[in-house]
């Protein structure tokens, strides 16, 4: 996380508003819920994982077995159980 000077960034109002309830304490402001992105979006974590299962999945279809599967992906068998049985 990056700090920014207040007095950077705010006007002088709202800063001496701010300072009636904290002062010289450093203070996390959040981003609003409207703007929230899921986990592994931005980095792409999350597709790696969607693909995988997919692929998982596909082969599992396709004859593999579940403990081939965890040997293979290096995941425990009810890892695997549950990517193969999800919906």
């Amino acid at each position: 996380m990056k700090y920014v000077k207040a007095t950077a960034i705010l006007p002088e109002t709202l800063i001496a508003e701010i300072q009636k309830y904290v002062q010289g304490e450093a203070i996390y402001i959040p981003k609003p819920e409207a703007t929230y992105q899921k986990w592994g979006t931005r980095s792409g974590g999350r597709k790696l994982l969607d693909d995988r299962n997919r692929k998982i999945k596909h082969l599992f279809q396709n004859g593999s077995t579940i403990a081939q599967l965890a040997e293979d992906y290096f995941l425990s068998v009810e890892t695997i159980k549950k990517i193969v049985y999800a919906k």
